[in-house]
C-alpha cells in the first residue's frame, strides 16, 4: 500500500487521544507560525490583519489533517505559503510526514509538485502581498521549497525507508520464530510417536500376553477353584483396563492434528452416569463421596470435553484413594452454555498417611493441567485452609482447535507485572527521543529559512535615491527645509542691509547656503558646493550669491535671488 491507513473501528479512547494530539499540534504550529510571520515583516509583507489569520487558521487545518491526507495537505500548504510565508515551519512538518508515509514514485511526483507550487505562487503573489518584482518572488519561493520541502521531505524519506526497513525486518523474524516453532512441534510429534510406537509393542504386547493367559486361567479354574476362578477374572478386567488407558495415553503422545484416544472412550465417558460410577467405586472402597451435578448432561458435548472431566475426577479420587484415605470427598460438577466447571475437595484424613507412599510419580496433576490447557482451560490444585486439599477445572464447553494448537506450540506470556512496566518506559524513552529530535530538526529549518530570508532581502532591488524636489511657490516650510541647505546664520548676516526689500505681505525668510543648483551659472560646468559660503568667480570678486525664500504664513511666497558684497582678505593687488 502507498498509506498506511487506520481502521475505522477505532476505539473511543484511541479516537479522543488523537484529538488532544491534533489539538496540541494546531497550537504549535500556530506557536511557530506567528514569530516567523513577525520577522517577514521587514521583507515588505503587507497582507491585512485579517487575512492573515484567515489563511494561518487554513494552514493549521492542513496540519492537522496531514496524516489522513498527507497529499491534499502538503500541496495545500504548498499554495499557501505563497500568500504566508511565516507557515513555513508547518510546512516543513507536513512534507515531512507526507514523505514518509508514501511510497517513491508517489512521493517523488507530490514533492516535484509542491516545489513547483511554491515557486510558481510566491512569483504570482509577490508583488499583492508587497514583496516586491515576480523576479524577487521566484528567489523567495526557491529559498522557501528548498528550506521548508526538500530538506524534510529527505528527511522523510530516509524516515519512511527505514520504517519499512524495521517492518521488514520484524515481519522477518516473526517468521523465523513460527518457523522454529513448527519445527520443534514436528519434531515433539515425532518423538511422541516414536514413543508411542515403542509403548504399543513393549507394554501393550505384554498386556495382551497377561489378558490371554489369565482368560485362560479363568476358563481352567471355573470347575475346580470358584474362588480362585474370581480373582483370575479380576486380573483379567484390570489388564483390560490397563489395555484401555495405554490406547489413552498412546492418544495423549499421538500427532497433535488429531486425538487418537478418544477412540477408546464410550458414550457414557463424562457423562453424569460415568461420574456417578466412579463416585460408586470409591464409596466401595471406604470413601465417603458426595455427589453434586449442576445443569444439563454432558451427551452433547465433544469428546475431548468429556474425557477431560473423567481424567479429573477419576485422578482426584485415585490421589485422595493414595494420600487421604478415608477422607471426606466433595465432587461438584457445574455445566453451562459456555463452560463445564469440576471441583474435588477432600478433608484431613482419619489417619495421617507416611511420608513416602511410593504410589505415584508426583505426574498426575501436571498432566491434567496440560490437558485442560490443550481445551483452553484451566486447572488449579492446592491444599485447603481446612487442611484438605482441592482441584478445581474450568473447561469450555466448546473448544476452540485453533485455541488449543496455539496454547501447545505458543510460550506462555509473561505476566502484565513483567512485561508492561518495562515496556511503557521503552514506549515513553522513544516518544521524548523523538521530540527532542523533532524539535531540533524544526530548529534547523528554522535558521536555514532565516538565512535564507535574509539573503534574499539583501537582493531585493531598490528604488533608489530620489532627489528632492526644487523648492516653487506654495511650498510648505517644511518642504522648503528639505530641499534646501536650510537656513546659514552667515549668509543671513551677509545679506542684512544689502538683500532687496521684502514684499510687505511676507512674515519671514530663511537665507540658505549658496548653492549652483539655485543659483544661474554665466560660464563653466557646474560646480559641486563645498559646504562652505565662498565667493562666486562668475559674479566677479567679493560678492556672494545669495538665494532668499520668503514666506506668508507656513506657504512660500517669494524667491529671490541677488548677490551682495563681502570682505576680501585679499590685497588688491594680489588679484590675477
Amino acid at each position: 500500500m502507498a498509506l498506511t491507513s487506520r481502521s475505522p473501528f477505532t476505539a473511543p479512547g484511541e479516537r479522543g487521544r488523537g484529538m488532544w494530539r491534533a489539538a496540541a499540534e494546531v497550537t504549535g504550529g500556530a506557536a511557530l507560525t506567528y514569530p516567523t510571520q513577525m520577522l517577514l515583516q521587514d521583507l515588505g509583507s503587507s497582507a491585512p490583519g485579517i487575512v492573515q489569520l484567515f489563511l494561518g487558521a487554513v494552514a493549521m487545518a492542513l496540519l492537522a489533517v496531514r496524516r489522513r491526507f498527507p497529499v491534499l495537505s502538503l500541496l495545500g500548504m504548498s499554495v499557501l505559503l505563497g500568500v504566508l510565508p511565516g507557515a513555513g515551519l508547518p510546512a516543513a512538518v507536513i512534507a515531512y510526514t507526507t514523505a514518509k508515509r508514501l511510497v517513491a514514485p508517489r512521493r517523488t511526483a507530490v514533492l516535484v509538485a509542491s516545489i513547483a507550487l511554491v515557486i510558481l505562487a510566491c512569483t504570482i503573489f509577490a508583488p499583492a502581498v508587497g514583496f516586491g518584482s515576480h523576479p524577487f518572488g521566484a528567489g523567495f519561493g526557491t529559498v522557501l521549497a528548498a528550506t521548508a520541502l526538500i530538506v524534510p521531505g529527505l528527511v522523510g524519506t530516509s524516515g519512511g525507508q527505514q520504517d519499512q526497513l524495521l517492518r521488514a525486518l520484524r515481519e522477518r523474524a516473526a517468521a523465523a520464530e513460527a518457523a522454529r516453532r513448527l519445527a520443534d512441534s514436528e519434531s515433539r510429534i515425532h518423538e511422541r510417536s516414536r514413543i508411542a510406537a515403542e509403548m504399543h509393542d513393549l507394554v501393550g504386547h505384554r498386556l495382551s500376553l497377561i489378558s490371554l493367559h489369565t482368560g485362560g486361567l479363568e476358563m481352567a479354574l471355573q470347575k475346580e477353584s470358584p474362588e480362585l476362578r474370581d480373582e483370575a477374572a479380576l486380573v483379567r478386567r484390570a489388564s483390560g483396563e490397563a489395555m484401555r488407558e495405554l490406547r489413552e495415553v498412546l492418544g495423549v503422545l499421538g500427532p497433535l492434528g488429531r486425538d487418537t484416544g478418544t477412540g477408546a472412550l464410550t458414550d457414557t465417558t463424562g457423562t453424569r452416569a460415568d461420574v456417578e460410577a466412579l463416585a460408586e467405586e470409591s464409596r466401595g472402597v471406604g470413601i465417603p463421596v458426595d455427589l453434586t451435578w449442576e445443569g444439563p448432561d454432558l451427551n452433547d458435548r465433544a469428546a475431548q470435553v468429556r474425557r477431560a472431566v473423567h481424567r479429573v475426577v477419576r485422578e482426584s479420587l485415585t490421589n485422595v484413594h493414595r494420600y487421604a484415605t478415608g477422607a471426606h470427598v466433595t465432587v461438584a460438577i457445574t455445566h453451562t452454555g459456555d463452560h463445564v466447571d469440576v471441583s474435588v475437595r477432600n478433608g484431613v484424613p482419619p489417619v495421617a498417611p507416611e511420608a513416602a507412599t511410593g504410589l505415584g510419580s508426583g505426574r498426575g496433576l501436571v498432566g491434567l493441567r496440560e490437558r485442560v490447557t490443550l481445551l483452553g482451560g484451566t486447572l488449579e490444585s492446592g491444599p485447603t485452609p481446612t487442611g484438605g486439599f482441592a482441584v478445581a477445572a474450568h473447561i469450555p464447553a466448546e473448544p476452540d482447535p485453533a485455541a488449543i494448537l496455539a496454547t501447545t506450540e505458543a510460550p506462555a506470556p509473561a505476566s502484565p507485572s513483567e512485561v508492561l512496566p518495562g515496556h511503557r518506559a521503552a514506549r515513553l524513552q522513544r516518544r521524548v527521543m523523538s521530540a527532542l529530535t523533532g524539535l531540533l530538526g524544526l530548529t534547523g529549518v528554522a535558521v536555514m529559512m532565516m538565512f535564507g530570508f535574509y539573503l534574499v532581502g539583501q537582493s531585493k532591488p531598490d528604488s533608489g535615491y530620489q532627489p528632492p524636489e526644487d523648492p516653487r511657490i506654495g511650498m510648505s516650510r517644511a518642504e522648503v527645509q528639505d530641499s534646501t541647505w536650510g537656513d546659514d546664520v552667515g549668509v543671513r548676516a551677509a545679506a542684512t542691509g544689502r538683500e532687496p526689500a521684502r514684499p510687505k505681505s511676507v512674515t519671514d525668510c530663511i537665507y540658505p547656503m549658496a548653492s549652483d543648483k539655485f543659483t544661474p551659472v554665466t560660464k563653466g560646468p557646474p560646480r559641486k558646493h563645498t559646504g562652505t559660503a565662498e565667493p562666486d568667480p562668475d559674479v566677479g570678486p567679493g560678492h556672494l550669491r545669495v538665494t532668499r525664500y520668503c514666506f506668508r504664513g507656513d506657504k512660500l511666497a517669494t524667491i529671490d535671488h541677488f548677490t551682495v558684497p563681502v570682505v576680501s582678505q585679499t590685497s588688491p593687488w594680489e588679484y590675477p
